[in-house]
């Protein structure tokens, strides 16, 4: 029976294959026939992409989403524009967003190709710009949950929900490293590691594209940002990047690899300059590295303003036009221009200079129209009516909170104090408490996402959550509603409330932020917090600290005097929900630290640091290995119950060629409480030609244990999964002795050719 449906299953894997080549080819046959009827500003048109207040009533003033008709026809009949992209104040209802898309496309019926416009928005963490979507935690919560599946499931509905809004392209997934936590884009990245960063990002580009871009379900991605955008020096967002090729190869580009490989439709390119070299203008990684070694097929779309920033930013032009040829030289296809049509002009000129040639136009042209057909515009323009019906379901907001319950990290228990006792009664305080937008972050209704009246209704703040669960009578609520309001820090109510209360609970840390506007000099909280938290200890009751934030901020002198601290990060509409769940233990937290918590700015070292980075030698005679010293470090988090890890084994000690090495592990939940858990396997090199790292994540599974149960866990690795870049920039597996780890034991084995 088994060797039939293998059959029955070959046979329609080979169909299907051959179904989707001869679509492949009947679409490329489309697309050389629409390119002889093009003119060259069809071309160029086509290469462009505004923004929505180009087109909009008032420009950036409108907030309605409302189209001026004059300003739509000369985007469309005269410029030929093919992408446009982004809202103008603030998120827009469903309806408003179908009826944009239709006045767009109704225009692009009356040109005499009838090629219709690409509409792209940055849907993050679930459909950014539409009111009432379902938010998801950010990334670098995601990163916490150590779950792919629930990461492709929040992108299936971010798609569903970008689809019903008449929406085909998505700007996500971000794949840049969490390594630099200045960084305002941090909570955008799945955090400090390669492994778990490459896996979560091709998981989030299957869920968006996997039912098929031709269906009502699925949106194009857009992997970014390539590449090492987060990598830098000052942690401002867009500066430069000084980084050898040998670092880029081994930690910022396997993301965008193995992003390939899951199919990404396209990909945005990095704002900064790497080593001197704007990414934009760099034919080495635009073309040799990301075409040719890659493999990538798909569009190349500039990042906002980043062609003419080539001339009055980074200075390497010293002409707009001159911006425009290098870019679209190095291999850009599309412009996010995003406010005029000066990128049209500019290469029209170029061309006609020859500055520009037709190939290349041609060459980014057609990859622009593969993904229009790819995506089914050519087929239907308009917002599928059957899409409609995918908005704002009821099980999105399960999904939701299954994913904010999964990223909260408990990292501190002292004496077991959580979980709280229902009866207990709770002092609730601080920035965070009454605060929808410091549980959301960036992109979440508005750009910046701090603007809290646009987001749903029924919103909950911590404050309600935990109100809900201990109950009126037994919370005390000290503030008002919004992160910036004083009353926040009103330490005259805090004393003449604290007797009454049995615990503290302080919420601290970060009001929403997006890109540069949320720049910091440095991670210190905010002097006010850091006096509120005084305040706080000074009452001498028992405190737990509720951290929500993008990125870790200094907590080194407050986490002594706290009982317990909860990290749920970012984490989307049902962040209050899932948070005080955990604090009266309606749910077991299982999150796992998705970067190291650094204790000061002169300590900021990743678990996969080398040798030398844990090293502090004074004299020889006095060498202390503590170097790596986070507050919290990469992979903590804290359960209700306890598990033990046992008879760890290898399927071979001496592995060969490529041959499997099987690695299985047998956990036991050893507590009173049914829970959830990550079992993490790491691998270390014990010498090669390039210093090798403490260690590295090889592989993840999450497990669902009852109390008292017991799992086996098996892993298969194989040369690739050992592999590193060494000098000469090949990515290689060194013969010689290794070191897997799994929890606190540990194994030895060799491999060779």
């Amino acid at each position: 029976m088994k060797h039939k449906l293998f059959i029955v299953s070959f046979f329609c894997c080979m169909i299907s294959c051959a179904a989707i080549a001869q679509v492949n080819k009947n679409t490329d046959a489309q697309v050389e026939q629409l390119l002889k009827k093009m003119t060259l500003d069809d071309k160029i048109g086509q290469m462009t992409q505004v923004t929505l207040a180009v087109i909009a009533k008032g420009g950036w003033a409108n907030t309605d989403g409302a189209l001026d008709p004059a300003l739509l026809k000369a985007a469309i009949h005269k410029y030929h524009v093919g992408s446009m992209l982004n809202t103008t104040a603030h998120a827009l209802d469903v309806d408003t967003w179908r009826k944009l898309i239709k006045e767009i496309q109704d225009e692009t019926k009356q040109t005499d190709l009838k090629i219709p416009v690409l509409y792209g928005l940055d849907a993050i963490h679930g459909q950014t710009y539409t009111l009432n979507s379902t938010l998801f935690p950010h990334n670098i919560s995601m990163a916490a949950t150590r779950n792919p599946a629930l990461v492709k499931a929040a992108a299936k509905i971010t798609a569903k929900e970008l689809r019903a809004s008449g929406v085909r392209w998505n700007f996500a997934p971000v794949l840049d490293l969490g390594r630099q936590p200045l960084w305002s884009r941090f909570p955008e990245t799945y955090g400090e590691d390669v492994y778990i960063g490459k896996t979560l990002g091709a998981a989030a580009i299957k869920g968006y594209e996997e039912d098929g871009l031709t269906n009502a379900t699925a949106v194009a991605s857009c992997m970014k940002h390539y590449l090492g955008y987060s990598a830098s020096r000052t942690g401002k967002d867009r500066t430069p990047i000084y980084m050898p090729e040998i670092e880029m190869r081994e930690y910022y580009l396997p993301q965008f690899r193995e992003a390939v490989k899951a199919g990404s439709s396209s990909i945005m390119i990095n704002s900064s300059d790497i080593n001197g070299t704007p990414v934009h203008a760099s034919k080495y990684l635009l073309t040799d590295v990301l075409r040719k070694e890659l493999g990538f097929k798909g569009l190349i779309v500039t990042d906002w303003e980043d062609i003419i920033r080539l001339h009055t930013i980074h200075k390497v032009a010293a002409t707009p036009r001159e911006a425009v040829v290098m870019a679209i030289n190095a291999g850009i296809d599309m412009s996010m221009v995003p406010g005029d049509y000066s990128f049209f002009d500019l290469l029209k000129e170029a061309v006609a200079k020859k500055e520009v040639p037709m190939s290349r136009i041609d060459d980014a042209v057609r990859r622009i129209l593969q993904l229009k057909f790819k995506v089914g515009l050519f087929n239907n323009a308009y917002a599928e009516e059957n899409a409609r019906a995918n908005f704002g379901r009821p099980e999105y907001q399960t999904t939701a909170l299954e994913a904010a319950h999964e990223a909260v990290t408990l990292v501190k228990n002292s004496n077991n104090i959580l979980p709280l006792s229902k009866s207990s009664k709770v002092l609730v305080i601080g920035p965070t408490a009454q605060s929808i937008a410091a549980l959301n972050g960036s992109w979440s209704y508005t750009w910046q996402g701090n603007q809290e009246e646009w987001y749903p209704k029924d919103s909950k703040t911590l404050a309600d959550a935990i109100a809900a669960k201990a109950g009126a009578a037994n919370t005390i609520i000290i503030g008002g509603k919004g992160f910036d309001n004083k009353a926040n820090y009103d330490v005259t109510a805090l004393n003449s409330n604290a007797a009454n209360a049995d615990v503290i609970i302080l919420c601290l840390g970060e009001n929403a932020y997006a890109e540069s506007p949320g720049n910091i000099r440095d991670l210190a909280l905010p002097e006010e917090q850091v006096n509120l938290a005084k305040a706080v200890f000074a009452t001498g009751k028992k405190v737990i600290l509720i951290l929500q934030e993008g990125r870790p901020r200094f907590i080194t002198d407050i986490e002594p005097k706290c009982e317990a601290i909860v990290l749920p990060f970012w984490s989307g509409r049902k962040t209050a929900e899932a948070t005080a769940d955990v604090l009266f233990g309606d749910y077991n937290p299982n999150g796992r630290m998705p970067f190291s918590y650094p204790k000061s700015m002169g300590e900021i070292v990743m678990y996969d640091h080398k040798g030398t980075e844990e090293k502090r030698e004074i004299f020889n005679a006095d060498v202390l290995w503590n170097g790596y010293d986070p507050l919290f470090a990469f992979g903590a988090g804290l359960s209700y119950t306890s598990f033990a890890y046992s008879n760890l084994q290898l399927s071979t000690t001496a592995l060969k060629g490529d041959q499997k090495l099987t690695i299985s592990v047998t956990v036991t939940n050893t507590g009173k409480i049914d829970g959830k858990h990550t079992v993490e396997l790491y691998s270390k090199d014990l010498y090669a030609s390039i210093v090798p790292n403490n260690k590295r994540l090889r592989a993840f599974e999450k497990i669902d244990l009852k109390a008292g149960e017991t799992k086996q866990v098996k892993f298969v690795i194989d040369k690739n999964d050992l592999a590193f870049v060494n000098a000469q920039l090949k990515t290689v597996t060194e013969p010689g002795e290794f070191e897997i780890m799994v929890g606190d034991l540990t194994a030895k084995f060799t491999w060779n050719n």
